[in-house]
């Protein structure tokens, strides 16, 4: 199996704070008039919302709208959380204060430093007790995450919920894997054919096809994880194929029916 239905799609980014601003950017070049700084996390209970990074931040909110959209429980389903880079701002820490004061170092920021972090604050949001994967893979992130899930599917699970997301980049590390703003994106995938929903069909290839970036890719060129948004694009257009860099010098061509 190398296909599965999208039921819900979230996402956020810098200055398009739901699906709903995206999919307004790119059929018409509206955008919203004001728009949060940062994603409010309310899934989270206060004291966890307060320690909690933006990029976990920006995961979770599109992770539950992608939920909300399937009409999916959250808590049943299994996860894939895709990152690049993960938390940078507390990796530039993390390695300040280890060079200057290592006995300095804040637990809580260490508790965030991990890559899981967002996959571990999704599972005591909801209580979900169902499996969590965290992958990263360069620019190849978001197809690699799509791909497990495709083959958490094909194994046997009815849905499972993909999240990809970056933020902004700091210190001497910005300046070799640079990121900027906030980007998250999520989709509730399943095996059941549904009429009306879009279906995506996977396969590797060696090479790219003719692909101009888009009203989506070009607003937030700069994150880490833009590689993730023609894919975005082609399902606000309606369009049959869009192509993800997959690492290596492989990428990962989706064809698109819309049922």
């Amino acid at each position: 199996m190398r296909e599965a239905i999208v039921e819900g799609i979230g996402f956020w980014g810098s200055g398009l704070p739901d699906w709903d601003a995206a999919c307004a950017w790119v059929r018409e070049g509206r955008r919203p008039p004001q728009a949060p700084a940062r994603p409010a996390a309310t899934l989270l209970a206060a004291n966890e919302r307060r320690r909690a990074p933006a990029t976990v931040a920006v995961a979770l909110d599109a992770a539950l709208a992608a939920c909300e959209a399937a009409g999916r429980e959250a808590a049943t389903l299994p996860s894939v959380f895709a990152s690049t880079h993960g938390e940078m701002s507390i990796t530039d820490y993390m390695c300040t204060t280890l060079a200057d004061d290592p006995r300095a170092i804040s637990p809580t920021r260490f508790h965030n430093s991990v890559h899981n972090a967002a996959a571990g604050y999704w599972t005591i949001g909801t209580g979900a007790h169902a499996p969590a994967t965290a992958i990263s893979a360069g620019p190849g992130s978001f197809a690699q995450g799509l791909v497990e899930a495709v083959a958490q599917l094909a194994a046997g699970s009815e849905a499972v919920l993909l999240v990809a997301y970056d933020g902004p980049a700091c210190g001497p590390l910005g300046t070799l894997v640079p990121s900027e703003g906030l980007l998250g994106i999520a989709l509730v995938l399943s095996r059941m054919p549904c009429p009306g929903l879009p279906v995506l069909r996977l396969e590797l290839a060696g090479q790219t096809g003719t692909q101009v970036p888009g009203p989506l890719s070009r607003l937030l060129a700069g994150n880490a994880m833009q590689p993730a948004l023609p894919l975005l694009e082609a399902l606000a257009l309606e369009q049959e194929q869009a192509w993800l860099p997959a690492g290596a010098g492989q990428w990962l061509r989706v064809d698109i029916g819309h049922g």
